[in-house]
């Protein structure tokens, strides 16, 4: 056995593989979608929210959630557990005004933020390159879901809902790039809706400069949210089905009979927002009755299978990871209930930490020669091999075992900055174990780009354990200290621009502030730069990321502009509009602290009125426009092992 880990008391091999993988949507007269990520209803619904003066309660999810009418869905019914003997889950402290603001102190003018490079240069460099992705897209394949930057044409394998228009949106937006909001925009609002309905042409429409009027985001998030909801009240348990009928209104399971975990447990905060926004509590209540009924499933020390079946409601198969079709699980229950801090859900946060202790017992392990850790998985269930892949993303949804560190550090601060929780003593010992392997793991993602030749990460990559005399091929970088750790199998060599690495360390460097994890974000850009970009506009994905110069694969995934580059951009950036953690989550808790911050502003405050309005308009409109983008995205996946 290795040395122990300073987060557990067994040293636990870790493997992550999560795969999410398109195919082709069968898309004529009818198409037939599977639910994988909801970030599209949140899309469209965070558009509406910038163009409304309304802002919902913040005494819920929407009307009713979190009172006695909405308790049979979001409590702990039935009388399972008795809450009087428990200890509640600590809340992050309620942020005042100063902390929140444009400039915050606390995080923006930290002279360990601002010193060295000149990031506001490299945050143009990130926004240049969005511009230019865009620019290949909207020449050769606007209308279509995604770009062949180098055929210079367009394909539809999402379902032919112009998935890099609305993916693209948000990230324009908080770019500040007008043109490309108004071109996405004025193409959603004559587009869409036929898309949505089965009768668009697959071919193009020229987009005009002219944004829609902000409520076509929130109409179309509905519309589409409401035909995803079949999916929920179609099925016979509290498990929906994984294949919805846009046109017709109809769902049916797979043809094996299964969902994905990370399938059902993906649409919870987009459809919570929904209903904040609509006022309607059906989004809401039908997808938070997956996660009450997951609490009530067995579980191997909080990990789950990654398929569940919705005509039992029981977990099928002992394949645990958190990789594909199992990573969206555990990301939500901290994210969900973040979302709702202060409500009666409680027992999301007793989830997520329980499925936690279990990653650092049975997943975690160190690599030899050099001690990389890393989180395994157990294809066989607890008592089967282990098995020491890891797969580069998360999640995306999202979606990819490298989105951990982000959630794992999320989940220990809440979101403070890690110098303010520990002077505060807000941390307690697990919460320093979590925040430890948070950043010992985001060091392994970074090593996964740092150990090839081209400086990108392999899809997949194997860690040497004690005990395993063979070795494999590596990474080809031969100065890298982790050349000896890392193999790299020759069918796992290719990246596709994936975002889950880069947004774990936005998130690390917000918490932590430590510059090396915007250091290590430019050297993933500067290599995305290098490589991936096509002179004639767009990016490229990579078959083999080991050789130079690599050969390109002709595909441009819309994550690439609504994650990779927007994350980026954050990273390099010092101020923000809004408080980080509110807009990552891009959902209700960034309403709560805007109308706290207008009903603490007074003479004795030193906030502008007129900027909070300003910020939280641009707020809304994000908001909206997220719901839609998740639910597009949700309609047109498709998720193959």
């Amino acid at each position: 056995m290795s040395k122990s880990l300073p987060y557990s008391m067994k040293d636990v091999h870790y493997d992550n593989a999560k795969f999410r993988q398109r195919s082709l949507i069968k898309s004529r007269s009818v198409s037939s979608f599977k639910i994988l990520e909801s970030d599209t209803v949140l899309d469209f619904s965070y558009l509406m929210l910038t163009h409304t003066s309304h802002i919902p309660s913040s005494d819920g999810n929407a009307k009713n959630v979190g009172t006695e009418e909405g308790k049979n869905f979001f409590t702990d019914g039935r009388g399972r557990f008795r809450r009087f003997w428990r200890k509640p889950p600590r809340l992050p402290p309620r942020l005042s005004p100063d902390e929140i603001v444009t400039r915050n102190k606390s995080i923006h003018n930290s002279d360990k933020i601002e010193s060295g490079p000149d990031w506001k240069v490299r945050q143009q460099r990130v926004k240049e390159a969005f511009i230019h992705a865009w620019s290949g897209y909207r020449n050769y394949a606007m209308g279509y879901d995604e770009l062949m930057p180098l055929s210079h044409r367009g394909v539809d394998g999402l379902g032919g809902l112009g998935a890099t228009i609305v993916d693209a949106l948000d990230t324009a937006m908080i770019m500040g790039v007008d043109e490309v909001v108004h071109e996405a925009g004025s193409w959603i609002e004559k587009h869409l809706p036929e898309r949505i309905d089965g009768k668009g042409q697959k071919q193009g429409g020229n987009a005009s400069t002219r944004g829609p009027k902000p409520a076509v985001y929130l109409d179309n998030a509905r519309n589409l949210a409401d035909r995803l909801l079949i999916a929920f009240t179609s099925s016979p348990s509290a498990i929906p089905f994984s294949d919805v009928v846009l046109r017709d209104r109809s769902a049916h399971p797979a043809p094996d009979g299964l969902s994905s975990t990370a399938e059902v447990s993906t649409l919870q905060l987009e459809f919570n927002y929904l209903s904040s926004l609509t006022g309607d509590p059906k989004y809401g209540l039908e997808s938070m009755k997956v996660l009450e009924h997951l609490k009530t499933l067995p579980k191997v020390k909080g990990l789950v299978p990654i398929y569940i079946n919705p005509h039992t409601g029981e977990f099928s198969g002992d394949n645990i990871r958190l990789g594909s079709r199992g990573d969206s699980y555990y990301e939500y229950l901290i994210k969900v209930w973040l979302q709702n801090r202060g409500s009666n859900l409680t027992y999301l946060h007793d989830m997520y930490e329980e499925s936690m202790k279990g990653v650092k017992e049975l997943l975690v392990r160190k690599s030899v020669p050099n001690g990389l850790v890393f989180v395994g998985e157990l294809p066989y269930g607890p008592e089967g091999a282990f098995s020491q892949k890891w797969i580069i993303w998360y999640v995306p949804v999202f979606v990819l075992v490298c989105f951990l560190p982000g959630t794992l550090a999320l989940g220990a601060t809440k979101g403070i900055v890690k110098e303010k929780a520990m002077r505060e003593n807000l941390l307690n010992f697990e919460d320093l174990q979590n925040l430890k392997l948070a950043e010992d793991l985001a060091k392994t993602c970074f090593e996964m780009y740092s150990v090839t030749s081209t400086g990108l990460a392999p899809e997949i990559a194997y860690f040497k354990v004690e005990g395993q005399s063979e070795g494999g091929p590596g990474g080809g970088n031969k100065n890298s200290k982790y050349v000896d750790d890392i193999i790299i199998k020759h069918a796992d060599r290719h990246n596709l621009l994936r975002p889950e690495t880069v947004e774990s360390l936005f998130v690390l460097f917000r918490i932590t502030e430590d510059p090396k994890y915007r250091e290590w974000g430019w050297e993933i850009f500067e290599a995305f730069e290098k490589y991936t970009k096509v002179d004639s506009g767009g990016y490229t994905s990579l078959d083999d990321v080991t050789v130079l110069p690599p050969h390109r694969r002709d595909k441009m995934e819309t994550f690439f502009l609504g994650e990779t580059l927007k994350y980026l951009y954050l990273l390099f950036g010092t101020e923000m509009p809004f408080h980080w953690i509110s807009m990552y989550l891009t959902q209700k808790p960034i309403l709560f602290l805007f109308k706290e911050m207008l009903e603490q502003n007074d003479a004795s405050t030193k906030i502008n009125t007129f900027e909070l309005k300003k910020a939280g308009f641009q707020i809304q409109l994000r908001l909206a426009q997220a719901a839609l983008k998740e639910i597009v995205l949700e309609a047109g996946y498709v998720c193959n092992d």
